[in-house]
């Protein structure tokens, strides 16, 4: 996924009311961009940070910017949770996702279970259908001597929901796979937050022993691009 114009460099003030943040730009101007993250951000909003932003294609929005990415030590994080959806099918599609491989069609925002949309559902004749949850993986704490990433960065109640319906789609005959996309490249590896949502973290349990299987992948990450790579080790 290539950004369409060019990102704006700045230097991160603060991230406040979940959806907002102010930045410094390089040029000295300080403005509100949209935070399209919902989580506490553990991890990846210090105020001080390199961030990058994208101006906006609209000029009616009401928020000039989107903020993108942020630095943390030597690497980026992208912490735009609109991408991930998109930088998964494009990585179905052109094969990098090799456990995905084999399906056809790929259809987004599909409707299924209880008032939920699955975040892609891949079809293709002779198959079951196969139903693709895709998460979003920022957070790495520092108390992690491993150096592993971990899902979720706050409680989710949400994800929790989803679990327990793509075990019901097993049931029902069909194919579910839980993707955590990891949009940083410095992680070891991936495991659950049961600290931060041990809900979460037993819901999941329940789902890998149902049959839904768990991928997770990372991302090679630039002001110019995000780009799904390589699987990323996993410990349930």
């Amino acid at each position: 996924m290539k950004f369409p114009d060019p990102l704006l460099r700045g230097s991160l003030v603060k991230r406040y009311k979940r959806f907002l943040a102010d930045v410094e730009l390089d040029g000295g101007e300080t403005v509100t961009a949209h935070c399209a993250n919902s989580g506490t951000m553990l991890s990846v909003k210090e105020p001080g940070s390199e961030v990058w932003l994208s101006p906006a294609r609209n000029p009616d929005r009401k928020l000039r910017y989107t903020w993108e990415l942020i630095r943390v030590g030597d690497g980026l994080v992208g912490i735009n949770t609109a991408h991930p959806n998109a930088l998964v099918a494009e990585a179905v599609a052109d094969g990098t996702i090799g456990e995905l491989a084999g399906y056809s069609g790929i259809r987004r925002e599909v409707k299924y279970g209880t008032n939920s949309r699955i975040d892609l559902l891949l079809e293709e004749d002779g198959r079951p259908p196969c139903y693709v949850e895709v998460k979003n993986v920022t957070m790495k704490r520092n108390g992690a001597a491993d150096g592993a990433v971990e899902f979720p960065d706050a409680v989710t109640a949400r994800g929790t929901k989803h679990l327990r319906e793509l075990s019901k789609v097993v049931e029902d005959g069909g194919r579910a796979v839980m993707v955590y996309l990891v949009q940083r490249e410095d992680g070891n590896g991936f495991r659950i937050a049961g600290d931060i949502d041990p809900v979460y973290a037993d819901a999941l349990r329940d789902a890998t022993a149902a049959g839904v299987e768990v991928l997770c992948y990372g991302c090679r990450l630039s002001v110019d691009e995000i780009r799904v790579t390589a699987p990323v080790p996993v410990a349930l």
